[in-house]
């Protein structure tokens, strides 16, 4: 394991023949840690939720930006949008947090963006246990719509204004989520919150219930 700044380590974790490459952030007195859920073949160099991750980061709280599939699975696209997959990776992110010494006593959340809010919710609602929280960014809950009805654990959803379709799929789910949810809609925004300010909203919601849910 190679520490590449002060504060992040790079991790493996493996099972089988699966190697998942990650980045461990590690706050001096983390309350909590949040894994991050990549959509459409994003991994864990993603520009946007590495602005997140470090948002977290300097509120006390680890991270964890996982590649949920190898090169060789990402390649082929039908994996991206393989929520049972994706969902299965996730839940071995969370048995390795449970069992590493430096984060096993810490409560779970999960942040999912686009196809990994459907993984995310998808693991929430199969592994519950330690499952403190949850934030969608730009999200497809639908994808885990057998799922939603059994989610426990606390859930904000986080989308866009001029992401019309993707509101629209979020007002539905949120409908059928039967635990303390929260829908938030960034006026202005477009899918991948690329305009001035909307990604520093995102960070601050996301922020905001992990800590209050977290902690």
């Amino acid at each position: 394991m190679t520490m590449t700044s002060l504060r992040e380590h790079t991790v493996r974790i493996t099972k089988g023949h699966i190697t998942l490459e990650g980045i461990l952030g590690l706050p001096v007195e983390p309350r909590g840690v949040v894994v991050f859920a990549h959509g459409s073949g994003s991994g864990r160099l993603s520009p946007r939720n590495n602005f997140v991750a470090r948002h977290l980061q300097q509120n006390g709280l680890s991270t964890l930006l996982l590649d949920l599939l190898t090169d060789e699975e990402a390649a082929d696209r039908r994996n991206v949008f393989d929520i049972n997959l994706l969902t299965d990776r996730l839940l071995l992110a969370k048995t390795w947090l449970e069992a590493e010494p430096r984060t096993k006593n810490l409560a779970i959340g999960y942040f999912g963006a686009s196809t990994g809010a459907g993984a995310a919710l998808q693991a929430a609602a199969r592994e519950p246990s330690n499952i403190k929280a949850i934030v969608s960014r730009g999200g497809r809950p639908d994808l885990a719509e057998p799922y939603l009805s059994s989610v426990t654990a606390p859930t904000l959803l986080i989308v866009g204004g001029h992401d019309e379709s993707v509101v629209e799929m979020n007002q539905a789910a949120y409908e059928q989520l039967i635990c303390e949810k929260k829908l938030t809609i960034i006026p202005g925004a477009t899918h991948l919150f690329e305009e001035s300010g909307t990604l520093e909203q995102v960070a601050e919601h996301a922020g905001r219930w992990f800590l209050q849910h977290l902690s």
